[in-house]
């Protein structure tokens, strides 16, 4: 699949502040003038990347291409002048540019992240200025998980109008294999994937988990951004999405590590792929995984859950259960129709 929407040179970049900003405001102008009288079915504000990049990039690449599979035209880093309706994302795009484009009669809904400052480990003031941003241009917002919700209304952030609507993976990349190799008596495989190098994406349990290795019995693969150099766990570069999924389905076992994860697109790959999850006790984790793989509280417990995994391994599989990008996006479009 062709990538359904390159970045957009006007989308400008980020300044000290976190939010993205147009460093041409006379071609912001400019734009705004010609789109008066033109027309889409949806507007999208986000810096789009070519993968490999985050996880939601990721996401909103393979909801644009669903909303135009569908046969909706959706304009980017632009609202005109009789587009019924726009989405944001968090605080990645140009707010200055999506501000003068904002307009009554058209409907905004913010998709959010985070907490930003719990996600992080540390407040930049980036979940202050989603507030703001929320307050000031959004009808609704979009929350990821349970999970991300409740933590905002913990932290008192109350964003307007919230629903949850869980992500979703583009089911012609990331899917099962036809085949499986049987585990019989081979070392179970398991992989662990990141596109950020942050240390809380869980460093610390990959470098715990390289020292103990016992290699006869389970073999690690970690694909992605890494500032640790690893001695047992295989380690490849990040790659597009293809590559990576392909990467997945020769695994047995998906290990997510990070920490307050509000709905990890990483995670929801690897099951789509069909590999039960040996997954980190935190954030959006446990609402994604669900009876499809094992949770644990600390590295210490790996052993163990990778033992109960080799025997569960089929169990587990049958139950994994991914939101359908079909049925996602059916949840987006209504609450862009309100």
């Amino acid at each position: 699949m062709v990538n359904p929407v390159l970045p957009d040179p006007r989308s400008g970049a980020r300044d000290g502040s976190g939010v993205f900003r147009n460093p041409d405001n006379g071609r912001t102008e400019a734009d705004w003038l010609r789109s008066r009288r033109n027309r889409a079915d949806l507007a999208v504000f986000h810096e789009f990347h070519e993968p490999p990049y985050g996880g939601g990039n990721q996401f909103l690449l393979a909801l644009v291409s669903e909303v135009r599979r569908r046969g909706l035209d959706v304009e980017i880093n632009r609202l005109s002048g009789d587009t019924p309706a726009c989405l944001f994302n968090s605080f990645n795009f140009d707010f200055g540019r999506l501000r003068r484009f904002a307009r009554e009669g058209a409907r905004m809904v913010h998709r959010v992240d985070g907490p930003i400052g719990v996600y992080r480990g540390f407040d930049d003031g980036t979940d202050a200025r989603i507030l703001r941003i929320n307050a000031q241009l959004a009808d609704a917002t979009v929350f990821q998980s349970q999970w991300s919700l409740d933590k905002h209304r913990e932290l008192r952030i109350e964003l307007r109008q919230p629903v949850v609507i869980r992500n979703a993976v583009d089911p012609a990349i990331f899917h099962p294999p036809a085949q499986r190799e049987p585990l019989d008596r081979r070392p179970l495989r398991v992989v662990s994937t990141s596109w950020s190098a942050n240390p809380r994406k869980g460093r610390d349990i990959l470098e715990r988990l390289d020292r103990e290795l016992d290699p006869a019995r389970v073999r690690v693969t970690f694909v992605g951004n890494s500032d640790v150099a690893f001695e047992r766990i295989r380690s490849i570069a990040a790659v597009p999405s293809r590559e990576l999924a392909d990467i997945l389905r020769e695994h047995d076992v998906y290990l997510a590590t990070s920490r307050d994860d509000p709905c990890s697109n990483a995670l929801l790959e690897g099951l789509a792929c069909g590999l039960p999850a040996a997954y980190l006790r935190s954030g959006g984790h446990p609402e994604l995984v669900g009876d499809g793989g094992i949770g644990y509280d600390d590295a210490a417990e790996l052993t163990g859950v990778f033992e109960q995994m080799r025997s569960e391994l089929d169990e587990r599989r049958a139950a994994i259960q991914v939101p359908a990008l079909s049925d996602v996006t059916d949840r987006y479009l209504d609450a862009l129709n309100g």
